[in-house]
């Protein structure tokens, strides 16, 4: 074991952290960005943190935040020091090496930064598909704490959180190594959503150079609906909707309070419609502030700069819901022509869908409306919206099927996590992938790492740019291909329909 004066350590503008040598890398988790958003500070934009005297030990993840959903996490040992960040390095002692900043997804009910799918080891470690990046992964609120609309609070908190984390790291990359003028803020799914709001958001202007989005979810609120949802929630704890009386209510509590109500939300399909539909009641709103508009909307209209973007999508986004539900061949006639009216782009969304896929079933009809709406539109249209901006997308589809639960996931959301972090060999990638992992989905690993590598190092993840008129797409299988966008009866159905914030009905 090596003794503590040899492990690293970096001074922050905070003060001084220690971390590990692990793998040859240099790791520091649980360093605070923000300080712990409780008591006067709940529900309140982040604050940076106090100075510290003397050294930090910075070897373990911060705790995690209050969680929510169908298996949320349990509360974690440590406190409430939630708004923290973890910093792998190849050597603090190096200059210029370009950051990739990751954001967790989970629905922006839950998640943590300490993930083992999320270990950035492959990433950092310099090698044939690496060139020895310096990985930052964050903790941000989630839930009723991050997004519930309250009188007497900002709006979309948790973006305000991964706004200030990306602030630490400009202030403080370069001691670990990187370049804060060559920062990539990555995620998936409602990391995905969260880097897309980031784009657009004006107070984050300039805090990053390149943005990686994988399965962009349309999940917005206008504050309307928002503002229904906050009541709702706090009626189930006897509280008013405010900051005021919330901030009395246990934090787990309030958590559970989501996981309840986001189970009887069907109960509101005749008033909350398409929130209702996708089974997640706090989700970001356009409220006019923090996210003056939806991301597709404020790119298009050029209240937005385009960037660089890698962008992309699963074939099967919808089947791990239908799988991981139980579900699975068991959806019926009028759940699907539900979902069709809600989900479907109006006015004939539902006779779209049948004349584009005559002979699917009406399952494969509910699949594919809920991957094209919640998803592959999404991302799709972000491409599209970003290159009219004047910015560089590169688009992908993900079509390698996944080994697990006996074959039947195809090409699943949440399938690129660990092709992209190349933690195959982790439980939560064998249950997906299988254990030992095939040799395709280690080939498709290497190639989706790589284009990360290369797209935060030089712009390119090495293939052409989509654009109107070849809509080219790198469709990343055994055999990876570049070819026109695969998902053309889709794109048809959606032109001119880039997602717009969920309403009351």
């Amino acid at each position: 074991m090596t003794d503590l004066p040899e492990q690293p350590v970096v001074r922050t503008a905070e003060g001084a952290v220690r971390g590990r040598r692990e793998h040859g890398l240099a790791v520091f988790r649980g360093i605070p960005y923000a300080q712990p958003p409780v008591g006067a500070l709940r529900f309140a934009a982040p604050v940076r943190p106090e100075p510290w005297d003397g050294v930090r030990e910075a070897a373990e993840f911060g705790p995690v935040v209050p969680q929510s959903g169908p298996m949320p996490a349990d509360p974690a040992p440590g406190g409430t020091d939630w708004l923290t960040l973890n910093v792998c390095t190849p050597d603090p002692g190096a200059a210029g090496l370009p950051v990739l900043v990751w954001i967790h997804g989970g629905g922006y009910l839950s998640g943590t930064s300490g993930y083992p799918l999320y270990d950035p080891t492959a990433l950092v470690s310099p090698g044939p598909a690496s060139a020895g990046l310096v990985v930052v992964t964050v903790n941000y609120r989630v839930g009723a704490e991050g997004f519930a609309l309250l009188e007497g609070a900002p709006a979309n908190r948790a973006f305000l959180d991964q706004e200030a984390a990306l602030h630490w790291v400009r202030r403080n990359i370069e001691g670990f190594g990187g370049d804060p003028d060559l920062v990539t803020v990555a995620g998936q799914s409602a990391g995905a959503g969260s880097v897309a709001a980031l784009m657009v958001m004006p107070s984050a202007e300039g805090l990053f150079r390149r943005a990686v989005a994988h399965s962009v979810p349309g999940n917005l609120a206008t504050p309307a609906l928002a503002a229904e949802v906050a009541a709702a929630l706090a009626e189930r704890v006897g509280a008013a909707p405010t900051a005021a009386a919330l901030a009395e209510v246990d934090p787990w509590r309030l958590a559970s309070a989501v996981t309840d109500l986001d189970a009887e939300l069907p109960r509101h399909l005749d008033r909350w419609g398409r929130l209702a539909q996708t089974g997640i009641a706090t989700v970001p709103v356009v409220d006019g502030e923090v996210l003056p508009d939806a991301p597709w909307a404020a790119l298009a209209c050029g209240a937005a700069e385009g960037t660089d973007l890698l962008v992309g999508h699963t074939r099967d986004e919808f089947r791990l819901f239908t799988v991981l539900s139980g579900r699975l061949g068991t959806f019926t006639e009028e759940e699907a022509r539900t979902a069709l009216r809600l989900l479907a782009p109006p006015p004939a969304g539902t006779e779209a869908y049948r004349a584009a896929y005559p002979d699917a079933t009406w399952e494969a009809l509910l699949e594919a409306v809920g991957s094209d709406a919640l998803f592959r539109m999404p991302s799709l249209h972000l491409a599209e919206a970003n290159s009219a901006a004047g910015g560089r997308s590169y688009l992908f589809e993900l079509a390698l099927r996944a080994a697990g639960f006996g074959g039947v996931l195809g090409a699943c959301h949440g399938l690129d996590v660990p092709l992209a972090f190349g933690t195959l060999d982790t439980p939560a990638a064998h249950q997906f992938l299988g254990d030992p992992p095939p040799a395709a989905a280690v080939e498709v690993s290497r190639q989706l790492r790589s284009a990360w590598v290369s797209f935060a190092t030089t712009g390119d993840p090495g293939w052409p740019a989509h654009e109107e008129d070849g809509q080219l797409t790198r469709v990343l299988d055994a055999e990876a291909r570049t070819a026109r966008y695969p998902e053309q009866a889709a794109r048809a159905i959606w032109r001119g329909h880039a997602p717009t914030a969920f309403d009351l009905t």
